[in-house]
Order: structure tokens, then sequence, then C-alpha cells
């Protein structure tokens, strides 16, 4: 006799799957601009923040640990870059900038809850599921979720700051499952990456849904993964779930 299949517990990606920026960081670089007597258009920081912060996690992974940087300064350093690459040559101004920057970006009122995460969130602990967080965020996290009411809900917040590897190794999500001592086959991993979150998760053996919003899916995305795996909103986990729990195992 096939036993049913039940989830115990539900390890969790925040950014763009829980929490989101609440104006695009071009906007924000260039308002602490402003305040500091440099003006610069938002879509030119925006663009200089993306090639920074691909150099930057390039050259030195996961807040450059490994290379003895802390995130505090892996991150000074992307801002200095970015603005840098949009043509500031003003190296004090912006070293206050950047300060200025880290320290907001640590604040709850810069991000915004993602709609129906709450509610979903609840609705799985009503169901008794544990939840955890595993996320490549670094040491502000907690306080960012305590700000936000959400931290409430999970019994662990892993970051790969913490963890020192970040998604998709396998070493974060094995710690994850370390941490709250179950197996991957009665764990699944919720995220909006289907590489560090829905393939990372499946590696390990842990079930994975993927996080895709409303816009038309990436070819990958729908080649690839099954349609019963994809959430278009969060409100649509509860009912996956009930799905996988309902069907055997698979191989």
């Amino acid at each position: 006799m096939m036993h049913r299949l039940q989830i115990r517990l539900l390890t969790w990606d925040v950014k763009d799957t829980l929490l989101r920026i609440r104006r695009p960081v071009g906007e924000e670089y260039a308002t602490k601009a402003r305040a500091h007597g440099l003006e610069v258009e938002a879509a030119t920081l925006e663009q200089a923040f993306g090639q920074a912060f691909r150099a930057q996690s390039h050259s030195f992974p996961n807040y450059g640990l490994s290379h003895g940087l802390t995130s505090c300064q892996w991150w000074l350093d992307v801002v200095l870059q970015t603005f840098h690459i949009a043509g500031i040559q003003d190296a004090q101004t912006v070293a206050s900038i950047a300060d200025q920057l880290y320290k907001d970006f640590s604040k709850p009122c810069t991000w915004q809850v993602l709609e129906g995460a709450e509610s979903t969130l609840k609705g799985c602990r009503k169901r008794g599921l544990r939840l955890a967080v595993v996320s490549n965020f670094d040491q502000r996290l907690e306080d960012i979720l305590v700000g936000l009411g959400l931290r409430e809900h999970f019994d662990f917040v892993l970051t790969s700051e913490a963890a020192g590897w970040p998604k998709p190794n396998s070493r974060i999500f094995h710690e994850a499952l370390q941490l709250a001592q179950v197996e991957p086959a009665v764990a699944a991993h919720i995220g909006d990456n289907y590489y560090c979150d829905y393939k990372g998760a499946q590696a390990v053996g842990m079930h994975s849904f993927l996080v895709v919003g409303p816009g038309p899916l990436d070819p990958v995305v729908k080649d690839s993964v099954p349609r019963e795996h994809i959430l278009p909103s969060l409100s649509h986990l509860l009912p996956a779930l009930d799905r996988l729990e309902g069907s055997p195992p698979g191989p």
C-alpha cells in the first residue's frame, strides 16, 4: 500500500517572493543623490546598478565572505561602483550616499509585503506546517522581517551570509533541513528564481514551487517546470500543496 505524502516543512525565498523593494533601485539612489547635491537620472543609476551588482557578485560571490569582506562593505562597494559607472567622480559624497543607502535598505519601510504573502503564511501555519526562510540575503533580513510583522511565522531564518553558501548550492538547503530535522522528501521550497530556488531545492530531493507572477512564462520555465509546480500568485500555494499531497511521490 502506498503511503500518502505529507509535507511537514516549507522553506521560503524572500525577495520578490514575499517582499519587494517599494521603489525601483534607480529611484532610491537618485533621491539620495539629490539630497546630497548630485543630479543623476534614475534610469542611468538603475542600469549602472545592474552592471555593478553583476560584476561584484561575479568577483566576490555571497557578499565576499571568503575574500574577507563584510556584507556591509560589499554593498558599499556596489553603491560606489554604481555611481562610478554613472559618471560621478565625487568619491567623498558618494561614500556618504552609500552609507545612507545601506541604512535605508535595512529599514522595513523601504520594503513592502507582497499581496497574499501574509494570508498564505497564516494559512500554512494553520495547517500545522513548519515554515523557515532560506534566502540569498545578508544579516539585515531578520530585522526587516520583524519590522514587517512576518518573522513570527518562521521557525528560523537562514541567510546565505549566515550559512556561508548561497542558493542554489546544496549546502544551504541541507543546513535548513538539518535545522528543521526533516528529510527532503517531506519538505518543499517556494521561490521566484528558476535556478536558485526551483532547481536548487529539487537537487537535494525537496519538492519545489516556482512563483512566476502574472506575465508570460519564460521559455525555460515553460518547457521544464510542470504546471502543478507553477504559482501565478502565492494564493495558489495551498491548492498546489493539496494536489501534491493527494498524489503519490514521484520517482
